[in-house]
């Protein structure tokens, strides 16, 4: 294929999947009720108290409204919505006139769930990069213990440049979801990107024998292809999702464009494997081109429009509004696959998410926010953009760190 248009275009059909289960009631099944922040970024500490509507933090730039999202966002695996080195996130503290020292940080949230009250805690111990994760008081083995309890998925200025930006920004884009989604994702991509590690360093420095790379490339092609497998099963599942719903925000075609992404189109997974270990092995031995896995994938997006001039665009050509609205309503998406999965919605992170809506588009965000049943934490600097949410939401004014509750804006 020639360009990515083309491979989006060619993507195969939606497979069949049951249909969310769009007559769902709008109460909140799982949301944060206390959320308490220990040193992260401007705030010393913090207890929020909230209930189970939507959030909407208003205030000037600066005023820490993204500082409290990106909290939340460290209640699933990874490094955060800023995507950021763990000890980069604890507050800094002047010592002296030019050095600062990071402290540790921690999370802790209360959660009202289905089968009663929670505790979900998680921070960075000093001199690590590593995170500790308790559950109800107890330790937990590693973050994925997070997204087996709570889905976050979000949505922030940065991700407007998605599809200017490169291959990898996509890929993490995706795999955010699919570990949204799916939970064990995060130890395929860790068992895979451990494996390429290796390899990549032996290849560099000339070191290794021939049993050792085999070793390395078995694992890259078996955790490799469960890892794009997982991605193409998601990809569908949007896809229907996307193709059958209805509403202001334009309908986004997706598809995965890779060499491995091509062989799962077109083989049993066990080929696959096959396939990619026989590529490894051909680029150990300087074929061009070889060296093929799920670290080459690209993620398109395009507009789907039927009967439209746009229909097909990519979105990397669409404007700005349309490129917004194309992100939203994947994640809408997402969100309503999580929910037809679990039996609730994830917690959705919109910072400054009315930014490039029209007015109409604002207020049917804020309809599907509250039809999802999911407690929405947004942020934006002028209260007037959320009048839609008027009664529904509570509303907080931040200022330099601290809360204060709006009055309820009816």
């Amino acid at each position: 294929m020639n360009s990515l248009r083309d491979a989006i275009v060619a993507a195969p059909a939606a497979q069949s999947f049951p249909a969310p289960n769009a007559a769902a009631p709008a109460t909140i099944s799982v949301a944060i009720t206390q959320l308490t922040l220990t040193d992260f970024r401007s705030y010393a500490g913090l207890r929020l108290d909230v209930d189970a509507r939507p959030v909407v933090l208003t205030g000037a730039n600066g005023a820490g409204k993204t500082n409290l999202l990106e909290a939340l966002s460290f209640l699933a695996p990874g490094r955060g919505l800023r995507g950021t080195r763990l000890s980069q996130a604890g507050r800094q503290i002047q010592r002296g006139v030019a050095n600062q020292t990071t402290v540790p940080w921690a999370v802790a949230v209360k959660l009202t769930t289905p089968d009663g009250p929670m505790n979900i805690g998680t921070g960075l111990t000093a001199g690590t990069e590593r995170r500790a994760v308790h559950i109800n008081g107890q330790p937990a083995k590693g973050v994925v213990a997070l997204a087996r309890h709570l889905g976050a998925v979000w949505l922030t200025p940065s991700m407007d440049r998605l599809f200017q930006d490169g291959p990898a920004s996509r890929r993490k884009f995706l795999d955010r979801l699919v570990t949204s989604f799916d939970a064990d994702h995060a130890g395929r991509m860790a068992a895979y990107d451990h494996a390429y590690r290796q390899r990549s360093r032996l290849m560099r420095d000339g070191g290794g024998d021939a049993p050792w790379f085999a070793a390395l490339e078995d694992t890259m092609a078996r955790h490799g292809v469960a890892l794009a497998a997982a991605r193409h099963d998601l990809v569908a599942r949007l896809n229907h999702d996307l193709a059958a719903a209805v509403g202001p925000f334009p309908a986004a075609r997706l598809a995965l464009v890779g060499t491995i992404d091509a062989w799962l189109n077109d083989m049993p997974a066990i080929d696959v494997e096959d396939s990619v270990r026989r590529s490894l092995w051909e680029e150990r031995r300087g074929v061009m081109g070889a060296g093929a896995g799920p670290h080459r994938s690209d993620l398109g997006i395009a507009m789907s429009a039927p009967g439209h001039a746009s229909d097909g665009q990519p979105a990397a050509l669409c404007s700005t509004g349309e490129q917004k609205a194309l992100l939203i309503s994947v994640l809408l998406a997402q969100a309503r696959l999580q929910r037809a999965k679990r039996g609730h919605a994830p917690l959705l992170l919109l910072d400054e998410v009315a930014a490039h809506l029209d007015e109409n588009r604002r207020a049917a965000l804020f309809t599907e926010v509250l039809h999802l049943g999911a407690q929405a934490w947004m942020t934006g600097t002028d209260a007037a953009l959320f009048k839609d949410f008027a009664g529904a939401a509570q509303f907080f004014t931040v200022d330099n760190g601290a809360l204060t509750p709006a009055a309820n804006r009816r």
